[in-house]
């Protein structure tokens, strides 16, 4: 795919993603690739992040996770928000929480059309049609968006991956980091399909992003707590998938 500015270090993504399945990008990376498509008023975007709602679908008990959902249609023509509809994952993908339509609330629609969020959609429609093969590509993608926020307490750690070490039922999950207050730990790791270890990083600073191809690799996030559990603590992150339709 062409088009008429090739962000700042593009070949730095794509070809870890070609030989490994994944790659992590710094903050400065991802920020250099994502102005030209746009990248605006981070700061209020990262905002929103304080009003999420509870999940309520944690088959673990768990009241750790906050979140907000929605879905889009991503093509060569463009972004487009779909109707809202519940989050699905069957349970070959998900054994914790599969197998049930989970409603969530809606991304507030300012939000879904934050120039923030747009930049970074129409960064991985780059990406992603750069690494399918022509006969492969879709007509639209369908995207998923989620708005994480995983809570730590003293008494119960955030678990940013319940589930554990999984895959998605995806063809590609971005993880974006949004902002890390009073929380340690929290480290990634990718495995691949035998479920052997290739790589762990962290996402420590707002921007530090991972892009996994969901075919070919496992991953998985450790447990955060809190440094002071006098003070709030928390991970708040951006995760996007994509899949053909």
């Amino acid at each position: 795919m062409t088009d008429d500015h090739t962000p700042a270090g593009l070949t730095g993504l794509e070809e870890p993603l070609r030989t490994d399945g994944f790659a992590f990008l710094r903050a400065a990376t991802t920020r250099a690739m994502l102005e030209p498509y746009g990248l605006a008023d981070w700061a209020g975007f990262a905002e929103s992040w304080n009003r999420l709602g509870l999940d309520r679908y944690m088959a673990d008990g768990g009241r750790y996770r906050r979140r907000r959902h929605a879905t889009y249609a991503m093509s060569g023509q463009g972004v487009e928000r779909k109707k809202h509809q519940p989050h699905y994952q069957s349970r070959d993908y998900n054994e914790l929480n599969g197998g049930i339509e989970r409603w969530f609330r809606p991304i507030e629609t300012a939000v879904g059309a934050h120039p923030a969020l747009m930049a970074v959609l129409r960064l991985l429609h780059r990406v992603v049609t750069d690494l399918t093969p022509p006969a492969g590509r879709p007509d639209a993608w369908h995207v998923e968006i989620h708005q994480f926020r995983i809570e730590a307490r003293a008494d119960e750690p955030g678990e940013p991956t319940p589930e554990g070490l999984h895959r998605d039922g995806v063809d590609w999950v971005f993880v974006l980091m949004v902002r890390r207050e009073n929380v340690a730990s929290g480290e990634t790791s990718i495995h691949d399909l035998h479920r052997r270890p290739l790589g762990h990083f962290m996402l420590a600073e707002p921007l530090d992003a991972a892009l996994v191809d969901d075919n070919r690799v496992y991953h998985g996030v450790t447990p955060v707590r809190p440094i002071d559990p006098a003070r709030p603590a928390y991970r708040d992150v951006l995760v996007v998938t994509i899949r053909h339709q």
